[in-house]
């Protein structure tokens, strides 16, 4: 049984790990995987649902960093702008589902992910 977590700092924590994810649209180079990255590493020994979400995202976001670099070479061929238009609003998606759950103090399972971080 999934735990649901009450504390309003804990899903606060959680709910910007999954939001920071943002950040790469504000010119930081990887932002999509740093800023999650720097919350995982301050709050993941303060709260167990930020260090769970935190990895959850960081293989969520370098999964999907490597579909995007992927599909921007495919430019060439042709798919790759399909593909990347088609990705990023799945990504746009996938993203708020996981704010919103942890907002929520539920845990989000990333679908499509590679497991980097156990």
């Amino acid at each position: 049984m999934q735990r649901l977590v009450t504390d309003p700092n804990e899903k606060l924590w959680g709910m910007l790990t999954h939001l920071l994810a943002f950040s790469t649209f504000v010119g930081i180079p990887l932002g999509n995987v740093v800023g999650p990255l720097i919350i995982y590493l301050i709050k993941k020994d303060e709260y167990e649902f930020v260090a769970e979400q935190g990895k959850e995202v960081l293989n969520f976001q370098i999964t999907w960093s490597i579909i995007f670099i992927v599909s921007a070479i495919l430019i060439i061929v042709g798919i790759g702008l399909i593909m990347l238009i088609g990705f990023g609003i799945a990504w746009l998606v996938l993203v708020i589902l996981g704010s919103v759950a942890a907002n929520n103090g539920e845990s989000y399972k990333y679908p499509l992910t590679i497991k980097f971080l156990n």
